[in-house]
This record gives C-alpha cells, structure tokens and sequence, in this order.
C-alpha cells in the first residue's frame, strides 16, 4: 500500500541496526497489511457512489483495491456504466474496472454450489417432503443469510491471502447492513452454544426417527458442512471489530428524515463495535445556486449540515456538492472522490476512537459504551454466565465478559454524555 512515511527508513538510517530495521518492516506491514471500510446508510443516498469513488482513488495511490457489493440489488456495475454481460461472465469473481481495482458482485447460485452443497442440498429435500415441486424446493432453500456469509466467506479468504490491499464494502440499506455485520457473533454463538447438543440429539434420534417419520433428519455431511463453513468463518469478527483495518463511513442527505436513520445506524455501529470515522453529506445544494426556486431547501440543507455537524463530532463530516448530472463513468466518480477527500488519503482513519471498553476505577469494573442519541429507557440489560446481552430497540448485542467480570453478579447502568456506563459490583 502506498504510505508517505515508511518507518523503516528511520531505523535504517539513523539507527545503523539490522536488528530494529527488521522489527520496524514487520511493524510496518503488519499495520498495513488491509484496510477495510464499510459504506452504509439510508437506501438512495449514494453509498454505491461514494465506494466506487473512494475506490478510485485507493487503486490511484497504487493499492490492489476490491469494491464489493452487500446489496441484493447490485448496483456496482451500472455506477461504472458497465455491459451487464462482461459482470455475468466472471460468475460472482471479481472483475476488473481499471488499473488496481476490482468490483465484486456474487451470484448466489454459484456461492451455493461452492459453499453450501450439503447444507442446500438437506433443505431442498426437507421442503421436497412437503410435497413442494422439486425446482421450487431448491429455490426456497436459499435462505435468508446466504449471501451475507458468502461475502463474509470472500473478505475473510481476502484477508488471510493477502489478495487484496483494500476492501471496501456497499452495503445495503441500515437494516440488512446491521443484520449483515450481526452474523459473525451470532454464528459463533450458535456454534459455541446450541450446535453440539444439536448434532448429538440428531445422531442418537435420527435412527428411530426413520421408523415413524417419512421427515429426514440432517444426516452428518450436514453437520459436517455447518462446521467447516464456520471454521472459514473463523476470525472474521475480529477482523471487522479491528479499528486499525476497518472502520464505518455513514453517507447521509442534508434532510431530517435521512439524518434520523443516519443517527440510529450511527448508534446501531456502536453497539456492535465498529469504528465510524467519516460522515459523507452527500447532495449539499452549492452556494452558487441563486434560483428563488431551491432558497427554503437551500436554507433547510444548511441548517441540518449544522445539526449534522453537532451530531456527530467529533467524527468529521465531509460535505459533497451535487452534480449536475448522475454520477455514472469513471471520470464521473473520480470527480466526486475529488471532491469528497480533497488532498487527503481515502486509507486514512479520519477519527479514532474506542466504541466500547472494559475499565477498572476504585477497584470496581466498568463498561464504557459509545451509544449517542439514546435515552436510558431505551435500554435492556441481561447478564447470563459470562455474556452482557444489551439490547436497544429491536437490535442485541452480546459481549463476552472477562472471567473477572463474569463473577460479579450486580449489574447497573448510568448514561453520561454519549455514553453508556455499565457497573459491575459483587
């Protein structure tokens, strides 16, 4: 990746020692070995755009750069003006837009035949019993969650091969975004928790089962199957809860509607420990425009970036202009990526900041927990063993408590500012 300042050259030639040059290289391309950076939002406020465009200028500065599309709905090849047919002939691989950059949009069908033969094929035979038409029954075993894991599939195989030196990721709108980066822990939890009760119940049942049921129960291939899809899966969490590699970047409008989603996908990213360091507004009305016609939604627009900025900070905002036209073509998007980061690194973590941690004050422990806009009844909390479950609304968030902090049994919480304090007592 390219770097202003490679610390190596500091050790080399002011230190003389091979030793410290060596420790410095490691250091160095440890911490820059990937960046990953999500773009999410409300649906249609140009997320897809504002990827493209960042990823322009990665690949620019000589990064191996991948765009990736979470959305059902992709819309990676049309922002590029792309022929649908060159897309459909690289079968969900990335495809290749430009020097160092790559857009990636799976197929499903292709994802299953790759990543879920046995788990697919129990389904579509579970649903075929039903009496269900063959074709339909391999249709509706494609469940909800698929595509996510796929992708989580490709980005972690990317980090671990070193494939690429940037991934960056479309999401689709708040809601799927929030499920999409919810699946990790939910895995690992089910994995942790139910699966092995699951597969032992099934193997000593599946025998009497066959006498008085025409239903079949997953045979081992399946079982088998779950388990090497999370074995794959495995680090992933930590990957995407990494600040150092991944952070979130919220694109927004200058309207209160849009604004109101963006503060709760703002306070959802907390509470799964992502790092949101930018804020793109996006389609802010030029000063230049003088027209009576657009003086309300001029004044408006302005009074919510102000309201955008006190929001947010101190995570900074990036104001963009509207084009005159759609943004589609490369020159289009490397334009708005211009005009989005000016001078600045697209790479950089523009803020930096903790979205929860463990403390010890007084000899009492605390959680500290980033979670603006929220009120106290808003809240629930559940301690079961060694889990904290948090839950906001209609979105959970387990976190798994140091041994020390488990065996506390008394739990309360206070809200400070923008944060949530959990305090654990005997």
């Amino acid at each position: 990746m390219a770097f202003p300042i490679d610390p190596r050259f500091f050790f080399k030639k002011f230190d003389g020692c091979d030793i410290l040059h060596r420790f410095a290289t490691l250091a160095y391309q440890k911490e820059y070995s990937m960046r990953i950076i999500f773009f999410a939002g409300k649906g249609g406020v140009g997320k897809t755009s504002a990827a493209a465009a960042t990823g322009i200028k990665a690949a620019e500065r000589g990064n191996k750069t991948v765009i990736m599309s979470l959305d059902v709905a992709h819309s990676l090849s049309d922002i590029f003006d792309m022929e649908k047919t060159l897309l459909n002939q690289s079968k969900g691989q990335p495809a290749q837009v430009g020097e160092n950059l790559w857009i990636q949009e799976l197929d499903i069908q292709e994802e299953i035949e790759k990543n879920w033969g046995d788990i697919h094929k129990y389904l579509s035979t579970l649903l075929n019993t039903t009496g269900l038409d063959e074709i339909l029954a391999e249709e509706l075993a494609i469940l909800p969650g698929m595509e996510e894991i796929s992708l989580l599939l490709h980005i972690n195989r990317y980090a671990r091969d070193n494939s690429f030196d940037v991934i960056l990721l479309d999401c689709a709108p708040t809601g799927e975004s929030l499920r999409f980066i919810s699946i990790p822990t939910t895995l690992e939890w089910y994995i942790n928790k139910i699966f092995k009760i699951e597969k032992t119940i099934v193997k000593y049942a599946r025998p009497m089962a066959k006498r008085f049921y025409d239903i079949p129960l997953p045979g081992e291939d399946y079982f088998d199957a779950i388990e090497r899809l999370f074995d794959r899966l495995r680090g992933v969490d930590s990957l995407l809860t990494d600040p150092e590699i991944t952070t979130v970047r919220l694109v927004t409008n200058p309207e209160k509607i849009v604004l109101k989603e963006t503060q709760r996908a703002f306070m959802y990213f907390c509470l799964y420990k992502m790092s949101i360091d930018a804020i793109i507004m996006n389609r802010v009305l030029p000063d230049g425009v003088n027209e009576p016609y657009f003086q309300n939604w001029q004044e408006s627009q302005k009074r919510y970036v102000q309201e955008a900025e006190a929001y947010f900070q101190p995570v900074p905002l990036f104001p963009v202009n509207l084009f005159k036209g759609e943004i589609l073509g490369f020159e289009n998007l490397k334009a708005l990526g211009d005009q989005i980061y000016g001078v600045r690194n697209p790479l950089d973590r523009f803020f930096k900041g903790k979205p929860y941690e463990f403390t010890k004050i007084d000899g009492k422990y605390q959680l500290k927990m980033k979670l603006p806009f929220i009120e106290k009844k808003d809240v629930a909390l559940h301690k079961i063993a060694d889990e904290l479950i948090v839950r906001i609304g209609g979105f959970k968030r387990s976190v798994m408590l140091p041994r020390q902090v488990a065996a506390l049994d008394s739990l309360k919480a206070t809200l400070e500012g923008q944060h949530l304090l959990i305090h654990f007592d005997s």
